[in-house]
């Protein structure tokens, strides 16, 4: 077995397994830190173990197991106390083995990372990290900041789980509304992060992750909403690229989109409106949701909406205004009410960044090349494609720039 096999191997353990190591790892000591050092440890020892002897039948198993013990190791080495739980750590490791480990063992870790002891505006990164792996540069490109600065910051979290003890349990459904909320944003930002640039495995999982939620809390209509939100997506899977190439949702052949998915996440939006009080406005999750309910309707019309995603769109912005909202604001009206409108949209948008937002330029780049001001579409779209991260899009952008300047010549 080469050398590349067995680390392949290593990175799909670590994307199925990452989240639940690192939380048996630290929830009785609560050194997040600790624990992610360890498993990074064991990591190395399995790239350099297995290539000789054999990928083992159980790898997560094995990578615990090594985990424990150089965490031990570590332990005495700084000369601290300490006392070891060999009954739990067998316990552990037997889970491990048999695939006893319960469900939550993830949701655990996110809701300790979504402790109120902990600054809300790290909540989300933290387990990001922490539960799904995401490095630090990842998560910093999704917040907009600097990657040096973020890790500051998750570092800072983690040493406050320990110094406050923060207990690695699910909390009791009366404290889930207090928690949910942060779990909810990480769940579907490890979905968003791997639907862009990922081979599917994280976005997969944030997928189950919000099923479980959903059933943790099914009184909460966010967590219905995001489930359904997911789900919808999540079912155009097939549909996105062709050949490499994005092909935008009111492009996409619906006959690929998966209707008993579709069908369920409706579903899971009208339950999550009949929890929802009388007098409250839809969350977020249930807004975004109802939005991508709107494009899986075409499946069924043949057309795309245009009017009822811009009415969505106006509500989502009023209630939860978010540079992306605005963005996608623009490009519906431009599609309800044509594209001069929608440059005007743009143009009101103030959001810090805008400037190095791929997508603000290739909705930009649509209006004007919808005004037949071709060079300044190109102009945009060369700007976008210069910005952009994922292959098939930037594929498509390339394309786009191609269609434009045969026009213009």
């Amino acid at each position: 077995m080469t050398k590349s096999d067995v680390q392949a191997r290593a990175e799909d353990v670590a994307r199925a397994a990452y989240g639940k190591l690192i939380a048996m790892l630290a929830s009785r000591s609560g050194d997040i830190i600790a624990a992610e050092d360890a498993l990074a440890d064991a990591f190395v020892a399995a790239l350099q173990t297995w290539p000789q002897r054999g990928i083992p039948d159980k790898p997560e198993a094995w990578l615990l197991t090594v985990a424990k013990n150089r965490r031990t190791d570590q332990a005495r080495k700084d000369a601290r106390l300490f006392i070891t739980d060999e009954a739990n750590d067998m316990a552990d490791i037997q889970a491990i083995e048999t695939e006893e480990v319960p469900l939550d063992e993830r949701l655990k870790l996110m809701f300790v990372c979504a402790h109120p002891a902990i600054d809300e505006a790290i909540r989300t990164p933290l387990m990001l990290q922490t539960v799904l792996g995401l490095e630090a540069k990842q998560i910093a490109k999704a917040f907009l900041t600097k990657p040096a600065t973020m890790a500051q910051r998750l570092v800072r979290a983690k040493k406050k789980i320990k110094s406050a003890g923060i207990p690695f349990v699910v909390p009791e459904p009366d404290a889930f509304p207090k928690r949910m909320e942060a779990v909810l944003e990480a769940v579907y930002g490890a979905y968003a992060v791997d639907w862009l640039e990922g081979d599917g495995d994280l976005s997969h999982e944030a997928f189950f992750l919000s099923t479980i939620l959903a059933e943790l809390a099914p009184e909460n209509p966010e967590a219905l909403g995001l489930t359904a939100l997911v789900g919808l997506i999540e079912a155009r899977r097939d549909a996105r690229v062709k050949d490499g190439v994005l092909v935008p949702v009111p492009e996409q052949d619906t006959d690929l989109w998966d209707a008993k998915l579709i069908d369920h996440s409706v579903s899971l939006l009208t339950q999550a409106s009949l929890k929802r009080v009388q007098a409250d406005i839809p969350g977020r999750f249930q807004l975004e949701a109802a939005i991508q309910s709107v494009h899986a309707a075409r499946s069924v019309t043949g057309k795309t909406d245009w009017r009822a995603l811009s009415q969505l769109y106006h509500g989502l912005m009023n209630a939860y205004p978010s540079i992306g909202g605005a963005i996608s604001r623009a490009a519906v009206v431009a599609e309800d009410a044509g594209p001069a409108e929608g440059l005007k949209m743009l143009d009101l948008i103030t959001y810090d960044g805008l400037d190095t937002y791929q997508p603000y330029h290739a909705v930009r780049a649509h209006c004007l090349a919808g005004l037949t001001r071709f060079a300044e579409a190109a102009e945009a779209y060369a700007r976008a494609v210069d910005l952009c991260a994922d292959q098939p899009s930037k594929n498509w952008l390339k394309k786009k720039v191609a269609d434009l300047r045969k026009k213009m010549s």
